[in-house]
Order: C-alpha cells, then sequence, then structure tokens
C-alpha cells in the first residue's frame, strides 16, 4: 500500500535538511527518506587509525572508474550525509565565481543567476548555522549584507605564530568561517573535527542544525535506512510515486512534490534508473545531460615542516589564504584557495603514506598541514552512468595544470615562512572532494536538468537542491552555497505553495 503524502524529500545531507527546516512551517506533511542511519557514538569516532586506516566507517560500496577499475568511492550514507564528517568550514563562493572566468585548462561558464541573487540567502544560511567568522580579513571575500554571527574561533598558539610567519611571507592570512562547539568538541576527545564523525552534536552539520529544526515540527518525519529505488511518472509527467526499500521491506509514497538531495552521484543515478517508457533515457534527461559535467575539486595535502620545531595544535584548522584565488598563475591566471587541514596525526600520516611510525610522528608532531584546492571545470564527457545496475563514474580531471601552479606557490609561501621542507600528496578519486555538477541548472531546458529555482524542467513536481544543481565548483568547499540555494528553493516552494 503506498502512503499519501505531501513532500517528499530524497537525502537529509546539507541540501535535503536545510530544505526541510525551510519548509517546515508550510504545514505540508513531509517525510524525509535517509538511506543511512544515525551515527551512535563510539569508541572510533575519535580513533585516528580506525577512521584513515581501517576505514570504519566508509560504505561498503564499490564503483567503477572511466577505465572499468573497481574503487571504493567514501561517499557516506547516514543521517546528515556527508557532513557529518566535513570540516565545518561555510564559505561562500566569491563575487567573480558567478560569472565568466579564464582558466590555465579552460573557461568557467557564467551562473544563469548572479551573486547578488544568492547574498540574502547566504546571510540566512550563516545564521541558521550559527557561523563564526570576520568578512573583513580576505581581500577576495564578497560583499556580506550583515555581519556573521560570532567572533572568529581561535587559533591555537602554534597557529597564531603561523599567521604572524605568513603575513611576513607576503600573502593575507584569514580566519576560516566556521561551525562549531571547539569547547564541546574537545570534551568528547582532543582531536580535529575535519574528516571526524559528528557523533555528540558538536559541528554544525545538517543534522544538528536544520534536520533537528525541521523535526522539531510535527509534521515532518524522518524514515532511516531507505534506499530509495525509483521515482515514477504519471501520464501527466509529474512524480506520481517514490518507491524505496526500508530494511528488507518495499515500500511507497504518493507525494504532490519531491524534493532530490541524495547527492551529485546518486541523485543523478536515481534519475538514470528511473527510466520508463515514457522516458527510455531517464528522468529529468530530455537534454541528455543528466550525469554529466561532474565535477570534483583538483585537491592536494601539503605539509609544511621545520625539523626543530613542534605544531602542538589540536584541531589546526581555523586559517586560510585566498592570495593567488584569482591571480597568480601563468599570465596571472587564478589558481585557487589554501586552508589548513585539521591537525595530522602521526597514524593518520602512517596511514596515508606508508611511512614507518616513528617517521611519521616526527614528521607529524613538526609539520603544519594544508588543503591547496583548485578548480574542476565542467566537461559534459565527465560523466556518471549505470551499467546493469552498477555506478560509473568517468571523471574527466581538469585545469590540472592551474592546481600544480598552485601547489607551487604555496610551498613557496611556506618555506618564506619558515619551513624548510614541504612535503606534498595529491588527492584521487577515492576521497570525495566536493563531488557536484551533475544535474546543473540553467534557463534553457536543451542545456540544462533545472530551471533557475532548480526544479527539473521535465517535471513540474520535482526539485533538486543538492551539489548536483551547481553549474561550477570554483575553489572553495561548497557547503554554504548548497544551502542557501535549498533556503532559496524553499522560499519560491513555499510562495508557490501559499499562492
Amino acid at each position: 500500500m503506498s502512503e499519501e503524502v505531501d513532500i517528499v524529500i530524497i537525502g537529509s545531507g546539507m541540501g535535503g535538511a536545510t530544505i526541510a527546516a525551510s519548509l517546515a512551517d508550510s504545514g505540508q506533511r513531509i517525510v524525509i527518506l535517509e538511506r543511512g542511519d544515525r551515527l551512535a557514538d563510539s569508541k572510533e569516532a575519535r580513533d585516528h587509525v580506525a577512521i584513515f586506516q581501517d576505514g570504519y566507517f566508509r560504505p561498503q560500496e564499490t564503483w567503477i572508474d572511466g577505465e572499468g577499475n573497481s574503487f571504493n568511492p567514501g561517499n557516506y550514507y547516514n543521517v546528515g550525509g556527508n557532513t557529518k564528517f566535513y570540516g565545518s568550514v561555510l564559505l561562500r563562493y566569491r563575487e567573480r565565481d558567478f560569472e565568466k572566468v579564464e582558466h590555465l585548462g579552460g573557461t568557467s561558464p557564467a551562473w544563469p543567476i548572479s551573486y547578488d541573487d544568492l547574498e540574502p540567502w547566504y546571510q540566512k544560511a550563516e545564521e541558521l548555522f550559527d557561523v563564526s567568522g570576520d568578512e573583513t580579513q580576505d581581500p577576495t571575500e564578497p560583499r556580506h549584507s550583515g555581519k556573521y554571527p560570532n567572533t572568529p574561533i581561535e587559533d591555537e598558539h602554534s597557529i597564531r605564530e603561523l599567521r604572524a610567519r605568513l603575513k611576513k611571507a607576503g600573502v593575507s592570512p584569514s580566519s576560516l568561517p566556521l561551525s562549531v562547539d571547539v569547547k564541546a568538541w574537545l570534551e568528547r576527545g582532543n582531536t580535529p573535527w575535519d574528516a571526524f564523525p559528528d557523533t555528540t552534536g558538536a559541528k554544525g552539520d545538517a543534522e544538528t542544525i536544520p534536520l533537528a529544526k525541521a523535526l522539531s515540527r510535527d509534521n515532518v518525519s524522518l524514515e532511516t535506512n531507505c534506499c530509495v529505488d525509483a521515482l515514477i511518472t504519471d501520464d501527466q509527467g509529474d512524480i506520481s510515486e517514490v518507491r524505496y526499500t526500508q530494511k528488507g521491506t518495499s515500500k511507497s509514497l504518493k507525494p504532490k512534490l519531491v524534493v532530490l538531495a541524495a547527492g551529485a552521484i546518486n541523485s543523478a543515478v536515481l534519475l538514470l534508473q528511473s527510466a520508463n517508457e515514457a522516458y527510455p533515457n531517464g528522468l529529468a534527461n530530455s537534454s541528455d545531460m543528466v550525469g554529466r559535467n561532474f565535477m570534483n575539486h583538483n585537491c592536494t595535502a601539503v605539509l609544511a615542516l621545520h625539523p626543530f620545531r613542534k605544531n602542538n595544535s589540536v584541531y589546526q584548522k581555523t586559517l586560510l589564504f585566498n592570495d593567488f584565488y584569482f591571480s597568480g598563475g601563468p599570465e596571472n591566471m587564478p589558481l585557487g584557495n589554501v586552508q589548513l587541514l585539521g591537525k595530522v596525526s602521526g597514524s593518520i600520516l602512517a596511514a596515508q603514506s606508508g611511512l614507518p611510525s616513528f617517521m611519521a610522528n616526527y614528521a607529524a608532531n613538526r609539520s603544519v598541514d594544508w588543503y591547496v584546492m583548485s578548480e574542476d571545470l565542467p566537461d559534459r564527457d565527465s560523466r556518471v552512468t549505470v551499467e546493469k545496475g552498477q555506478i560509473r563514474l568517468d571523471w574527466k580531471r581538469s585545469n590540472w595544470a592551474c592546481h600544480l601552479a598552485l601547489v607551487k606557490r604555496a610551498k613557496r609561501v611556506f618555506r618564506k615562512s619558515g619551513f624548510p621542507l614541504v612535503l606534498s600528496r595529491a588527492f584521487d578519486r577515492r576521497t570525495p572532494s566536493h563531488q557536484c555538477g551533475t544535474l546543473r541548472f540553467g534557463a534553457d531546458p536543451k542545456d540544462n536538468v533545472l530551471d533557475l529555482y532548480c526544479r527539473a524542467h521535465d517535471h513540474s513536481n520535482l526539485y533538486v537542491v543538492d551539489a548536483s544543481f551547481l553549474p561550477t565548483s570554483a575553489a572553495v568547499n561548497p557547503a554554504l552555497t548548497i544551502a542557501a540555494q535549498a533556503l532559496r528553493v524553499g522560499d519560491h516552494i513555499n510562495q508557490t505553495l501559499r499562492a
């Protein structure tokens, strides 16, 4: 038997949870379907070896790449989605990121909306997530209509010294905008929060803030351990049924409206798998753009070391510099963002590098650890497909020369800042680095899957509010942009419902 509801939201990550909070006061009966379960606290939640070496929290899932090689993708399935493991960084895209930008590796196209269109929703998202930051420090910071709710998270002693060294080296260190209760986090254990699961609610993640707000309303409910199998269309092309499996039992809901927020890969996969006689190439796919333009940031971990100076930081992740964001490359081309990682321990370094434990501990105790990030440009042949039930991710990495140039510039800054030894290692496809772009939005239904309010061009009651809508990846963390768009789309749906 199918149960009739008003709205079904598929996914409880940043997009799904935030739009649930936006729609909660509408009075509509809303059901959120989440593939995973709530993360329970455990000793593994703060165990470096369990997380980074044993892969305790990684899903037991295998995809194939463009050459047919199998790999474990590292996407998380749990209430709150990937935000349960994120670094709590909530950066705005820069104003110029919404415009056409030339890069070493090609062109980043203009968005179909402007920064000014999204700015009020950025402000509301920062207020919702109670972000700590300072909008005056970073020269690339875009216009804000208000201030951050809180002052920046305090630098630890070693990072305060680092900030001064970076200034002397000629760059502009700025405080990362973060959503985390540092005191509450450290009460559970002296570890970083970056890439560690949030099992106590100390991070401002999708579960602890917008989902909790949504579930405080009697008209909103959450169903966990639900794998959505297909979306069913009616004769008018609307989504008439959501079929899913919950703990081995087949179930279905009949909604008036569906919001898809399963992530850039799985949202595209669900639409492709839902192909039927009327839509043989998959739902929302008259443009043949579902699954295309997949992007994943070009990222490298860089360790700056001084052999005789220890770094006693616990969490570390409070600084960035964007001096090379829009310039500094060959022909003065844009390069990208440089921000601190959570503090890398000896066990993390040993697990990731294969170094003997004594060498890894020595290096980690003396390193400052950085996350160097460049834009991956959209390519229609960089895509997600489904072959006999198997997810195939054929990622066409782009703009790599730009990224190498940024790593080189960053290393030069670190050496000038007093770190004679600088090591680096690029992230591969097993480490998702802000996957996005597979269902991009735009006004033209021939070239885009979604319209300007993220409604499918082909289906009047289907919206998508995860990272798949993004037309470009920019070179900063996308979580706040996803939340801002979810609030914008939620407001549009609320106005439509009232009308």
